[in-house]
């Protein structure tokens, strides 16, 4: 089990294998873990499926438009959609894209990352300097690395739950 050091700051995602922890890093990036715990506070991220699972490279999931496999998982739209919130600026810093930091996804602007994040499997600095990281896994990598491979999977996972640790 991790050890939490800071609740307010600390994303409980809730797999099928069990709980990965997730320590935000809201002073590299303010905005994008706000928005974080915004949406995992509304519950948007529940039941929402990792529509893009690259072996060796990392797991896309936060889709909360077309992604949520209660409200419609759409197939032909994950991964196009984000929240109905604005767009974030980016929020580039020296943090290297190494295996378990999160990242923020978004279209070819820099500043259009919404609620869409991944989660590296490996250490990607080819991403570094170009995608906001925002937080690190500090416990439960096991249950990230079995997350079922595809653009999208045939029968994708999803994130069950995610909760602000404080809040649990």
């Amino acid at each position: 089990m991790a050890e939490i050091t800071d609740p307010e700051n600390t994303i409980l995602m809730e797999l099928k294998g069990g709980t990965v922890t997730i320590q935000l890093l809201p002073d590299v990036a303010p905005r994008h873990v706000e928005r974080m715990k915004e949406l995992a506070r509304s519950g948007a991220y529940d039941n929402v499926a990792f529509h893009r699972v690259i072996d060796g490279f990392m797991a896309q999931t936060g889709d909360v438009r077309n992604g949520n496999m209660e409200q419609g998982f759409n197939l032909r739209a994950a991964g196009t959609g984000g929240s109905d919130l604005a767009d974030l600026p980016a929020e580039f810093s020296k943090l290297p894209h190494d295996r378990g930091t999160l990242g923020a996804a978004r279209s070819a602007n820099p500043d259009s990352a919404n609620s869409q994040f991944f989660i590296n499997f490996s250490d990607n600095n080819f991403l570094n300097g170009q995608y906001t990281v925002y937080g690190r896994v500090i416990g439960g990598m096991e249950h990230v690395d079995a997350i079922t491979r595809g653009e999208p999977p045939a029968e994708p996972d999803r994130m069950i739950s995610v909760r602000v640790a404080s809040d649990v």
